[in-house]
């Protein structure tokens, strides 16, 4: 009998390993802020073979645009009003943690923040599968109790290089091990276009550098021969738009400072009233302004799909592209000065994000149209074979993507 059940589970060992060589990988690439009209510049050839040879679009980032929502929204499939990442900086009073700021490692780090949604690491690995997360807002954290079986605490200071190393590593594991689902996240154009601008020598610089990232990596799928085994989907997370000091809206010109509670500044401010401040606050800016609409949450068009979390605040003031949002104070205290960002209305061209997928489940050549960021999740669900949680995305609007 032992050793019947030993032939039984040397079977199923086989089973396994030859069901893990047989399934298709994704690997979802995102460059930070690479807005999509950057790869007509003639920069990223390295990214223009790959959206020759597969599928190139202009994508839609969710609302707002801005970093950590849209990386969990394309993860989740759910727009952030849906997932709970609302902005990159929020405030939640229920939680140990009630201050959320991307250089806050205890809030980061906090499930509570994340558990509203089930990302797709968390669904693949549930229904058998393996993935690994070479940085991804989100990533580093036990999502409902679940960590991806290979992951990196994020570094900024990694170089480009070593990421796609570790990547390539990952895919190097033996079949029953090796993960099906995997990310890797570049910050350089982000970096480069937020301190620089878009239209910098700097930023130009940062393309270059990305795009032999991007070479490396796929001279290294060659390298494994299983390029035809990769469905490569490279994304970004918003666009960029350009920034002047005499494009800036101060609040405190129009409501007084001890009148009002601010989470985030920027393209967009969320606000609440001090108590008993409600109506002045209200009347002030909810009158006509130059350069910026304010509204209650709950008034917000209904195509940015937002404004029903506990998390957004009461007031939210939107900018036009171009413009920020700030106070004298904080004007004056800062160290330094933006020259670009984003996080304005997401269907301004100056946010258009990267979207290319190049593979064998692919179409190639293939110019799509315009589309949403949470389509990007049940494309990815479909490609894996595993079933998608609940989300707001449509496969109808993609499945021509896909050329079987």
């Amino acid at each position: 009998m032992a050793r019947f059940g030993g032939l039984i589970f040397g079977l199923f060992a086989l089973f396994l390993a030859a069901s893990a060589e047989a399934r298709q990988t994704v690997l979802l690439v995102s460059i930070d802020g690479f807005r999509a009209d950057y790869l007509s510049r003639g920069l990223t050839p390295n990214l223009a073979a790959l959206a020759a040879e597969g599928v190139n679009a202009p994508m839609r980032p969710a609302f707002p645009s801005l970093t950590f929502p849209n990386h969990y929204t394309l993860v989740t499939g759910l727009y952030p009003d849906h997932h709970g990442i609302v902005e990159n900086t929020m405030s939640d009073p229920s939680l140990a943690h009630p201050h959320f700021t991307l250089s806050d490692h205890d809030a980061n780090w906090d499930r509570a923040w994340w558990d509203e949604a089930t990302p797709l690491w968390v669904t693949v690995q549930r229904q058998g599968g393996h993935a690994a997360t070479m940085f991804w807002p989100g990533s580093e954290v036990d999502i409902q109790g679940v960590r991806p079986d290979h992951w990196l605490p994020y570094d900024q200071g990694m170089a480009d290089s070593d990421r796609v190393g570790q990547v390539l590593a990952w895919l190097d594991l033996p079949a029953a091990e090796r993960p099906s689902f995997v990310t890797l996240y570049f910050d350089k154009v982000d970096s480069a276009g937020h301190h620089q601008g878009p239209d910098s020598a700097g930023l130009n610089q940062a393309l270059g550098q990305i795009d032999a990232a991007i070479g490396l990596l796929v001279q290294g799928l060659k390298q494994r021969g299983i390029e035809d085994k990769v469905d490569l989907i490279v994304v970004a997370d918003h666009g960029m738009a350009a920034l002047a000091p005499e494009r800036t809206i101060y609040i405190d010109d129009i409501v007084s400072p001890a009148d009002i509670q601010i989470v985030s500044s920027s393209a967009m401010m969320s606000l609440s009233a001090a108590p008993g401040a409600e109506a002045r606050v209200e009347k002030a800016l909810f009158a006509p302004q130059k350069h910026m609409v304010c509204r209650k949450k709950q008034d917000m068009p209904a195509r940015f799909h937002y404004g029903t979390n506990p998390r957004i605040p009461p007031i939210l003031c939107l900018a036009d592209v171009g413009w920020v949002i700030t106070t004298h104070d904080f004007a004056a205290h800062r160290h330094g000065s933006n020259v670009g960002t984003h996080g304005f209305d997401n269907q301004a061209p100056e946010m258009a994000a990267l979207f290319i997928a190049r593979g064998p489940d692919f179409r190639p050549g293939l110019k799509h149209a315009p589309f949403d960021n949470v389509d990007v999740y049940p494309l990815m669900a479909k490609l894996l074979g595993v079933a998608p949680e609940k989300n707001d995305g449509n496969l109808a609007d993609v499945q021509d993507m896909l050329s079987r």
